[in-house]
């Protein structure tokens, strides 16, 4: 065990009032989560590149960002079969880091996760909005809504909460491949280029480094699928079938949204809206439209979708850390149906208020992806260390490529977190605070207060015990 941290001794029914439902989930709805967690970017937010980079300098930032993220899966479904338990990138990184490493990479997932359903709500009100419905003026009511009746949802069981997820998924799914269709007879090549001086790099090779912010949009938090380990059927074969499954997908969603929309829209009309594809449809056709509609009906469960996916996964990055001492312990129980309410309430105000005072889903993103691209980097350098320092560790599913692959990855997601500074210093400044906060809770607080019995604790204590036998 690490000798700069200390165990408190718990009693017998800790772990009893700290349950998560097993065998909930199969491959399938994993995939299908992974691709909730991310579908919202497909309807807002990634256009927002388009200012920085023009179309070029989005196209340049989405490839890399569709490599970063392919190569982390890969990596990711290894260490999750591998260490099945529902801290996910935080369990990788104390194995491989240490309790300092593990907790940092835990607070830059729980940023993410606790900020981006913020973003999210904020989208979801613009659509709103833009269909006029409720006579609104202003989004709060919306905001406030969606959180009350999705985190409810979430409080009455994880099976139910799976399955709901994937339906309105799958509406969202359709939602894009309609407006695909639609928009494929209006697609010219000459309309993606109508930004700044018409190159293709208007803004240079900095526009698309700055880019790589909006591009991860396309693809973040379908990290999180690993964070359902403890309530799949089959973690070491599930694990790698549900998040390769769901990274295919998005890489289609993504390559489709980032041609036929500004294709058919001209770049300029989509790069500061709050609603792009429904805009998108309407400069398309010179005006409003029952695809229009439809999309901007329909395109609210995309929004829906990754809102609320993403609840699920910070209240589980959060019933971690608690339930190991990481976090405040109360924080981590769960109730009769095996759910950790407060984990999915505390968060789910905090975003609440965020979203209702902040008002600006861009600021919000950046925000997420500095703690997003924090954590890649942490867990892909988990994957590596724990390549070359545990060869032996049962891997039911390695990582083609190996440590290359993730090498790669973490080159890509070093780039992404300096690309952050470059678009949006505030949101990155703010980020970083948290993280700084939280280290310093847990350097004089936490870690004089561990739970050995915890899991993520225990495969510690194993990897320690293993090492010791060995000298």
């Amino acid at each position: 065990m690490a000798k700069h941290v200390e165990y408190e001794k718990v009693g017998s029914d800790y772990l009893e009032h700290r349950q998560l439902k097993r065998g909930a989930a199969g491959w399938v709805l994993l995939a299908g989560l992974g691709v909730s967690y991310v579908i919202s970017g497909d309807f807002a937010g990634w256009n927002f590149g388009l200012a920085q980079g023009g179309w070029g300098g989005l196209l340049v930032a989405t490839i890399l960002m569709g490599a970063m993220y392919t190569c982390m899966v890969f990596g990711l479904a290894e260490l999750a079969a591998a260490l099945p338990v529902a801290g996910a990138g935080y369990g990788f990184a104390r194995r491989a880091l240490g309790p300092l490493g593990g907790f940092a990479t835990g607070i830059a997932i729980l940023v993410e996760y606790a900020i981006a359903p913020a973003a999210i709500v904020v989208f979801i009100g613009d659509y709103v909005q833009a269909l006029g419905l409720f006579g609104l003026t202003s989004s709060w009511p919306v905001y406030l809504v969606c959180y009350a009746i999705f985190v409810g949802v979430h409080l009455y069981g994880v099976g139910e909460a799976l399955r709901l997820m994937f339906v309105i998924t799958g509406v969202a799914v359709v939602a894009l491949i309609a407006f695909v269709v639609g928009m494929v007879p209006k697609f010219d090549s000459t309309k993606l280029f109508d930004i700044g001086d018409g190159s293709f790099l208007p803004f240079g090779f900095a526009g698309a480094m700055g880019a790589l912010v909006f591009a991860i949009w396309f693809f973040l938090a379908v990290e999180g699928v690993p964070l359902a380990a403890e309530e799949a059927r089959d973690p070491k074969k599930d694990m790698p079938r549900g998040i390769i499954g769901a990274m295919l997908a998005l890489l289609v969603f993504a390559a489709a949204i980032l041609v036929f929309a500004p294709g058919g829209a001209g770049s300029a009309a989509l790069m500061s809206s709050g609603n792009p594809l429904p805009e998108a449809v309407r400069a398309a056709y010179g005006g409003d439209n029952a695809l229009a509609r439809i999309v901007n009906y329909v395109g609210l469960a995309g929004l829906v979708a990754s809102f609320f996916s993403i609840i699920f996964a910070y209240s589980r990055q959060l019933f971690a850390l608690s339930r190991a001492g990481y976090l405040p312990r109360w924080l981590s129980k769960t109730g009769k149906r095996k759910t950790p309410y407060l984990a999915l309430i505390v968060p789910g105000t905090v975003g609440f208020v965020l979203a209702a005072i902040m008002k600006s889903g861009a600021t919000l993103i950046n925000i997420a992806v500095f703690g997003a691209a924090l954590s890649y980097v942490l867990m892909m350098v988990s994957h590596i260390v724990l390549r070359v320092r545990e060869p032996g560790l049962a891997r039911p599913y390695r990582t083609p490529g190996g440590v290359v692959t993730t090498g790669a990855a973490l080159v890509l997601a070093v780039a992404a977190v300096v690309a952050t500074f470059f678009v949006d210093e505030l949101a990155a400044g703010i980020t970083a605070g948290i993280v700084v906060v939280a280290l310093a809770y847990f350097w004089f607080y936490s870690r004089h207060h561990l739970v050995a019995a915890a899991p993520e604790e225990e495969f510690a204590a194993i990897a320690q015990a293993e090492e010791e036998l060995k000298d």
